[in-house]
């Protein structure tokens, strides 16, 4: 017997275009997967132009299986999900992306294997085919336009598998990379600006208490770091500096 995935597995039913393949892979790399299944791809396998177009996933596509059909392809598994944009009028149940990872979560933790059939480029799958899986997965998409390129659908799908996988931790932080400004460091700053644009008769007579107050809420928001309270300062003393050398 051989090893269930520890994964969900990404099933093609008949894919046309080894573009699409090469774009499939491309998505299972990028969020974690890595076990493709692909049910007799039109004109064979492997195909000229999927390498290319996976940008360096080449051990998904290396590593695919074929299958003639999807009753072979999901033989193994425990628990399969049917992909569709459509109403089958078959009663399983359906689930959204995230809702059906959470499902192959707790299944792939119980020991069972899980496979995600994706159709056909232009038909997507059969009802035969549909019927063959003990669940829908659909995309809540504009009705209007509802259709899914092959990989855009893989790849909402992987996506949500490996943020629920992951915690959805993010590869890295935008947060500041100085800290905070003292209460001390703002202050000074503002009596330097406040000195300086006295000296160049900034301030309207008798306005000057409400348009200082209103400039260090302008500050205040911006909540600066010791750096943007140096560079500030140092650009308003390079301005200042500048006009005194530009006197007669």
């Amino acid at each position: 017997m051989t090893d269930l995935p520890q994964k969900p597995v990404i099933i093609l039913v008949e894919p046309q275009l080894a573009e699409n393949i090469g774009m499939v892979a491309r998505a299972m790399a990028n969020f974690g997967l890595s076990e493709l299944r692909l049910v007799s791809p039109r004109n064979g396998w492997p195909k000229k132009g999927a390498h290319s177009a996976a940008s360096g996933a080449t051990h998904v596509l290396e590593g695919a299986v074929l299958y003639d059909t999807v009753r072979e392809a999901i033989a193994d598994l425990s628990f399969v999900f049917a992909t569709t944009a459509r109403e089958r009028g078959q009663m399983k149940r359906v689930f959204a992306p995230d809702d059906a990872m959470k499902e192959a979560q707790g299944r792939l933790g119980a020991g069972q294997g899980v496979g995600i059939l994706f159709g056909r480029e232009r038909t997507g799958l059969e009802n035969d085919e549909v019927s063959l899986a003990d669940a829908i997965v659909t995309f809540p998409v504009d009705p209007k336009f509802s259709s899914l390129n092959l990989a855009q659908a893989v790849l909402l799908v992987s996506y949500e598998w490996y943020k629920l996988a992951t915690g959805g931790a993010l590869p890295f932080e935008g947060g500041r990379q100085s800290p905070p400004a003292p209460r001390e460091m703002v202050t000074s700053f503002f009596d330097y600006i406040e000195t300086e644009l006295e000296a160049v008769n900034f301030y309207p007579e008798d306005k000057k208490p409400t348009m200082t107050r209103n400039m260090r809420d302008i500050f205040h928001r911006l909540e600066m770091t010791e750096q943007e309270v140096r560079t500030l300062r140092g650009a308003i003393r390079a301005l200042a500096e500048g006009r005194r050398l530009r006197k007669p």
